[in-house]
């Protein structure tokens, strides 16, 4: 966003034979035809969207053909959130829908899995059918049965995705966590929902070496004492002893069959991100997920039948989850397991150009990296690629003119934000949106998506609260083991009641577009100017001298202004010496303002960030005020566990020393 007040520059418009080239043109389309519903531009869909919730929704359900195991009810019951029940009475499978076969399409691929522990792996649509019979067979005979749960230990590849199939079709509830993550993190997730079943690889390859898990999955079988059966998925070298082979798992297959369940019947249980305590258990249903994603993935990133999804993801990270329902809109997927940025810098952008992928997601943090490092695309054949999709955080207006500087004008880029807790984004773009530089187009549909103020007034032009006034279909069933959803409730509609608020700091322009500026409790409020922390990371991180950084603001009781230190990953080469300091504080009194110039800044070996690259902002701040370490982070759920230390020394230096000791 321009803090000039100036409109930025448009990178991208929408194309003129819309109808006939995207999913949304042609979802327009139908509505004229069967609703006799009529819509100038996309704020007019939007608009109707939430305006009639009940009509829309039901046009999702309609327009891709989900259908009902039972005679579809009223389309929700309560109107006030969190009491919204959607489509009782309704009877569905998600499974089903991914799998269904009304098409004769078995010969069509499925799945492309690329990793660094094997060699290419492709399945069609007929293999995964078969691969999901099998294992469905094996769980069956395992005792799997609607209600139970099945754990994960397992990376991206085709077999992960047809154990969550088959279990799904059982009416079972799948969780799982990445093998990148410790035992300890594994064990505090996984163990709140006292799964029966644990697959797990004993190991798995990255880059050049070899990852040994066996005692993590060790001592992850050791604490769930709930399990009767550990699978062995066979992956790279290791094998798991004492464990049901995979081969023998699906060594009889059945034909295969759906439960049908109700429309919120738990589908799986996805976890935060564990760096403020234990992760939040998130419990989302079939007939939700299942709408919010065909629209999300239809309409809003016009994926499609010969439409090719590669989303850099881990097993862990909700964006697996909206990568494996590409399958719901027919598309294939493009499986990457490793690490995204080797052999060399542009291995996912050369495996995008081998793959033939049309959209390709991966993170601004990527984005990034691949500017600063001066990658060049130009002699790749990117030709198929329409869009890039990035999430997971703000992306700075940088990485916009990146993209189009390497890709030049014809794909969209599409930058998101949402998160595990509705497995979606809240707010994104379109192909039936011009991309402003700098910004995220708007709102998604059927997503009320606004900016409050404190007092709960909404406000434009204007930082604030990210709120949801209306409810949504994929907004969770509740947390695992809160019947009486009183955690849920605190979470998310304490300080608005009836009211969604999502925990990021948002601003919304006058022409709907937006931007986030990072979590809205680590918003940095000095002298009553409050301001996002991804702003300024996008001024600091900017500087050839600054690899990484990451702000805290310490909060004056009394009322004043407070302390701002900046921790700064220096680049390779460079050190943060008194220069360097001096340049950082130009740069934020420029760019910025002179009340965002750090009191201190502190140089570190690595800033601390989750596995799926977020950092430990409000975690760090803890640390800061006094909290030990333990209390605050799960150090197995970051990318660098030791990370965290230079900042516990940091914290015992400022008790323990006078001011003129510090090293400033």
């Amino acid at each position: 966003m321009n803090t000039s007040g100036e409109v930025p520059p448009v990178l991208w418009r929408p194309p003129a034979d819309l109808r006939e080239r995207t999913q949304i043109g042609r979802y327009v389309h139908w509505l004229e035809r069967e609703r006799g519903l009529s819509f100038s531009d996309y704020q007019s869909l939007w608009r109707w969207s939430v305006d009639d919730i009940d009509s829309f929704w039901t046009s999702i359900w309609d327009y891709y053909d989900v259908g009902s195991a039972a005679p579809r009810g009223p389309v929700r019951v309560g109107d006030r959130m969190p009491d919204v029940r959607w489509f009782p009475g309704t009877q569905l499978n998600y499974a089903e829908y991914l799998l269904r076969d009304d098409h004769g399409d078995d010969d069509r691929v499925a799945i492309i899995g690329h990793s660094q522990t094997r060699g290419p792996v492709q399945w069609t649509v007929g293999d995964l059918r078969q691969e999901v019979r099998r294992v469905r067979a094996g769980l069956r005979r395992l005792g799997v049965e609607p209600g139970d749960r099945v754990a994960a230990y397992l990376p991206n590849i085709p077999e992960t995705i047809a154990a969550f199939l088959a279990t799904a079709s059982l009416g079972a509830i799948w969780a799982s966590c990445a093998p990148e993550f410790g035992a300890r993190s594994v064990i505090d997730r996984l163990q709140q929902t006292e799964p029966k079943i644990l697959l797990a690889v004993s190991g798995y390859g990255f880059r050049d070496r070899v990852i040994d898990r066996h005692d993590e999955v060790a001592a992850i079988r050791g604490a769930l004492g709930s399990l009767t059966h550990t699978v062995d998925v066979p992956y790279g070298q290791f094998a798991l002893p004492e464990a049901v082979a995979w081969a023998e798992l699906g060594a009889e297959a059945e034909p295969l069959e759906f439960e049908s369940v109700a429309f919120d019947h738990p589908l799986y249980v996805l976890f935060s991100s564990g760096t403020t305590g234990v992760p939040k258990a998130i419990v989302h249903g079939h007939g939700g997920i299942l709408l919010e994603h065909l629209k999300a993935l239809g309409l809003g990133l016009d994926l499609g039948p010969n439409g090719r999804l590669l989303q850099f993801t881990s097993t862990g990270w909700m964006m697996w989850n909206l990568a494996v329902s590409a399958l719901s809109v027919r598309a294939s997927l493009v499986l990457l397991d490793g690490d995204p940025m080797w052999p060399d810098r542009r291995h996912q952008w050369k495996l995008t150009a081998l793959t033939g992928t049309t959209l390709l997601g991966t993170s601004p943090g990527f984005v990034m990296a691949c500017r600063k490092a001066g990658i060049e695309l130009a002699d790749l054949d990117l030709s198929a690629l329409r869009a890039v999709f990035t999430a997971g955080s703000p992306l700075p207006v940088e990485g916009y003119r990146w993209i189009y500087d390497q890709l030049g004008p014809e794909p969209l880029l599409i930058n998101g934000s949402g998160g595990t807790d509705v497995c979606s984004a809240l707010v994104s773009g379109c192909f039936w949106q011009p991309l402003y530089e700098g910004e995220i187009s708007g709102p998604c549909l059927g997503a009320d998506v606004r900016a409050f103020d404190p007092e709960g007034n909404e406000v434009v032009d204007t930082p604030g609260e990210l709120i949801v006034a209306s409810p949504m279909p994929s907004m969770p069933v509740g947390f695992w083991g809160d019947p009486e959803r009183a955690r849920y409730r605190a979470a998310y509609f304490e300080d608005y009641p009836g009211v969604w608020r999502h925990g990021d700091w948002i601003t919304f322009t006058e022409r709907g577009t937006c931007v986030i500026s990072g979590r809205s409790d680590a918003t940095l409020n000095r002298a009553g100017v409050r301001i996002g922390t991804g702003e300024l990371y996008g001024v600091v991180e900017e500087l050839e001298e600054v690899a990484d950084s990451l702000v805290i603001h310490l909060e004056d009781p009394d009322g004043g202004g407070g302390e701002l230190v900046l921790f700064v990953q220096p680049s390779p080469g460079y050190a943060l010496d008194d220069a360097t300091r001096s340049l950082i504080r130009t740069a934020l009194r420029t760019h910025m303002s002179p009340r965002h110039v750090p009191d201190e800044i502190v140089a570190v070996p690595a800033i601390p960030r989750t596995l799926t690259g977020k950092k430990l902002e409000t975690p760090v701040k803890r640390i800061l005020q006094g909290a030990p370490s333990s209390a605050v982070a799960q150090r197995d759920a970051l990318s660098d566990p030791a990370a965290l230390d230079a900042f516990v020394a940091y914290a015992h230096d400022r008790t323990t020393a006078d001011d003129d000791q510090r090293v400033v």
